[in-house]
């Protein structure tokens, strides 16, 4: 039988995370808000990656900007998932390596004041790492979400919301709510 109490425990767990959010995060993620509106601003396109829920996440938020969040009234914001084009990505792994599979995409893809969201539960996802160094490269503002330790890339972004938790599910939480609130105020940006 389920114990009612680990259920209360993790609610509560994750709600504490969410409150430490307020004073950990809040300033990390208003600079990557201005960001991320400076450029769709500029006519320019937001790109995703991560792996695993991190993958998921990618995918969901480049379709809350492409599709809209709150309304869908407004003109379309230019937002891709790097996660979402399997044939090129087993394509490449096959044919290369799996640690350029974002690198390469965002050669052929990013320009020069786009944004690249690197989600990285632990900060050390190597392929994550090796598209943050491609966009240095590129002059693509780079926004790192990861976890309380930060990992390789906690100092390779413009901007690095590091959510206060070593628990990959709490961190995932943590993800979510910034990328939610990310995206609201971009699409706020557009629809004025």
């Amino acid at each position: 039988m389920i114990d009612r109490q680990e259920i209360i425990n993790k609610l509560r767990e994750s709600s504490d995370i969410k409150n430490t959010m307020i004073v950990a995060c809040v300033e990390d993620i208003e600079k990557a808000a201005n960001m991320m509106v400076k450029t769709v601003q500029n006519g320019n396109k937001i790109l995703w990656c991560g792996n695993g829920g991190s993958a998921a996440d990618a995918q969901h938020m480049a379709a809350e900007l492409m599709g809209g969040l709150v309304s869908h009234d407004r003109p379309a914001i230019q937002s891709i998932a790097l996660t979402t084009d399997t044939s090129f990505i087993t394509a490449w792994a096959n044919d290369t390596n799996y640690e350029s599979i974002f690198s390469r995409q965002i050669e052929g893809l990013g320009k020069t004041g786009d944004v690249l969201i690197a989600i990285s539960t632990s900060g050390n996802s190597k392929n994550v790492i090796k598209a943050v160094d491609t966009c240095k490269e590129k002059g693509i503002i780079v926004i790192v979400l990861t976890g309380k330790t930060g990992g390789v890339l906690k100092d390779m972004g413009d901007v690095t919301i590091s959510i206060p938790s070593n628990d990959t599910q709490r961190i995932q939480e943590g993800h979510l709510l910034a990328e939610h609130i990310l995206c609201e105020l971009v699409e706020k940006s557009v629809i004025g």
